[in-house]
């Protein structure tokens, strides 16, 4: 145990020394940027938030930003390792943890014009997790500096790469968050409806951003970020297409998990006692897939 703590304390003392040598370097000639590569490790801290079929704006649901409700931002995070090509073109691998939701009763107060969105009083949440290997292009970094002249301290770059996340739509009944996945809400799994798959709450994503990075110092680096995920699923809310026939949830299910799909396949009547829903009637909008967004700020490190 001595031995180990007498290595431990060689490894710190030469770690700190090191970096202590390492950040007294002159660099006001940046001959620090001679290295073709050099890497960068840090974390971000920020908000996500998502596009679904759920909840929207004001009248029967519009695309992209207008129909962001922004008082569903959640918080979001991340810790990432990059490789940095000659401060051009960087390679990165991110690990990042949010959340996100959506709720038809956020249209309360716009329900005459919302298309019967407020009256179908969905709502869900699920907690994200995503990794993602992403590459940045910053196009200040292409000229070609002389030795001795000043490189810029702000670059603005543009991303894209691909991401592997799981999700898990739950919602509220009772007081307890319950998972939709297993009530087969649209009828997935059920030889009714042979179109209408299981959806995997592991999938492929397609990040896309672009974002801002500020030098802080010749070893601190600053960014500001937005990054939006092009999903494979319509299934993020758990909502995407038409009603069923609740009559055949007795064929699958029995228990409490009958009694949850009965209770949370439509909730319509919840507002309206006197709602009569038809099978086929609309639930969803299955030509466009959701999506999810960060907006974060991230603290770099160079080494």
């Amino acid at each position: 145990m001595k031995r180990l703590h007498s290595s431990l304390g060689i490894v710190i003392l030469l770690t700190c020394s090191y970096l202590q040598s390492f950040a007294q370097v002159d660099f006001s000639d940046d001959l620090y940027y001679d290295n073709k590569v050099t890497y960068e490790i840090g974390a971000s801290l920020g908000v996500m938030n998502c596009l679904t079929d759920l909840g929207g704006g004001k009248g029967v649901g519009k695309k992209f930003i207008k129909d962001i409700n922004w008082g569903n931002t959640q918080p979001e995070g991340s810790i990432f390792l990059s490789a940095v090509y000659k401060n051009a073109v960087v390679l990165r691998t991110e690990a990042t943890w949010g959340v996100v939701k959506a709720s038809d009763a956020v249209l309360k107060n716009n329900k005459e014009s919302s298309g019967g969105r407020y009256d179908r009083n969905l709502n869900f949440k699920s907690t994200i997790f995503e990794i993602s290997l992403v590459s940045e292009i910053h196009p200040l970094y292409f000229k070609r500096y002389l030795r001795g002249q000043k490189l810029p301290r702000i670059s603005p770059y543009v991303l894209g790469g691909i991401g592997y996340f799981t999700f898990n739509p739950q919602t509220k009944l009772d007081g307890e968050w319950v998972d939709l996945r297993p009530l087969s809400t649209e009828g997935q799994g059920f030889a009714e409806y042979p179109n209408r798959k299981f959806y995997k709450l592991k999938q492929i994503n397609f990040p896309v951003g672009a974002g801002v990075k500020y030098k802080l110092s010749e070893v601190w680096n600053f960014s500001a970020e937005c990054v939006y995920r092009i999903l494979n699923t319509d299934y993020l809310d758990d909502v995407s297409t038409t009603y069923i026939d609740k009559n055949l949830y007795a064929n699958y299910f029995n228990g409490p998990l009958l009694t949850q799909a009965l209770a949370l396949h439509n909730r319509q009547n919840e507002i309206n006692p006197n709602h009569v829903t038809s099978i086929n009637d609309i639930r969803g909008n299955p030509k466009n897939n959701d999506a999810y967004f960060s907006v974060n700020f991230k603290l770099g490190f160079i080494f």
